[in-house]
């Protein structure tokens, strides 16, 4: 967020003394939804200009959504499973990284990865029968989301199935674990303004529901080690 100084009306437009420079962008469309994520992050905004937490009217909903997540329990299971399973995260990650990028085609490359990985994990090495059951249900989910993100070359179609694929997949590595320190990221305004989450190996936010548009666009909601 920026003030800019307005000087005469001119018809409908008004000049500008201060504030902008060639080049910049003005958003004309979505600047309330864009304020409430600069509220979100205590970031400066129309409604609180010295930053710092505020109300959005969102918080209801991103609690509910971060508490669903943060409601599944560890189970003990190998590490042998647990180091296949980081071979579907893997991909993931690498899947994750093409959305960043806006490119559409390595996203398909990296949702068949998906697939391959995901049919070279052993649930046989799953003893526990909640443990098999849970593994059975991700799987499905995970494959379906993946196959769909690989048979369209429509980068928005594909974030839209990301969103799905993400959700199961921060289950299956709450509930099992991969070994590994993994971020769990949320981003308020993709998804049509519902939000959505996704999985990443570092901190530092990159977005893969806008990519270049709004790169950093999003929060660090849970660690899951």
């Amino acid at each position: 967020m920026r003030e800019i100084t307005l000087r005469n009306q001119i018809g409908e437009q008004y000049e500008i003394l201060d504030g902008l420079k060639n080049g910049d962008e003005i958003v004309t469309n979505g600047t309330f939804t864009i304020d409430a994520a600069a509220q979100l992050q205590g970031k400066k905004s129309m409604m609180n200009k010295k930053g710092g937490k505020t109300t959005t009217g969102h918080e209801s909903h991103l609690t509910k959504e971060i508490t669903e997540i943060k409601e599944n329990k560890r189970l003990k299971v190998s590490s042998k499973f647990q180091l296949q399973l980081k071979g579907v995260f893997n991909n993931y990650i690498k899947l994750k990284d093409a959305l960043v990028k806006d490119d559409s085609n390595n996203a398909v490359a990296e949702a068949k990865n998906i697939s391959q990985s995901l049919s070279k994990v052993d649930m046989k090495l799953l003893k526990d029968e909640k443990a098999h059951t849970k593994w059975m249900s991700f799987q499905k989910e995970i494959k379906a989301s993946s196959l769909s993100i690989s048979n369209t070359s429509d980068i928005k179609i594909q974030r839209n199935y990301f969103i799905h694929l993400s959700k199961y997949l921060i289950q299956t590595i709450e509930i099992f674990g991969i070994q590994e320190k993994v971020y769990s990221q949320f981003c308020p305004m993709a998804n049509t303004d519902k939000g959505a989450f996704w999985l990443s190996t570092e901190e530092k936010i990159r977005n893969p529901y806008f990519g270049n548009a709004m790169l950093s666009c999003g929060s660090v909601e849970q660690i899951i080690e």
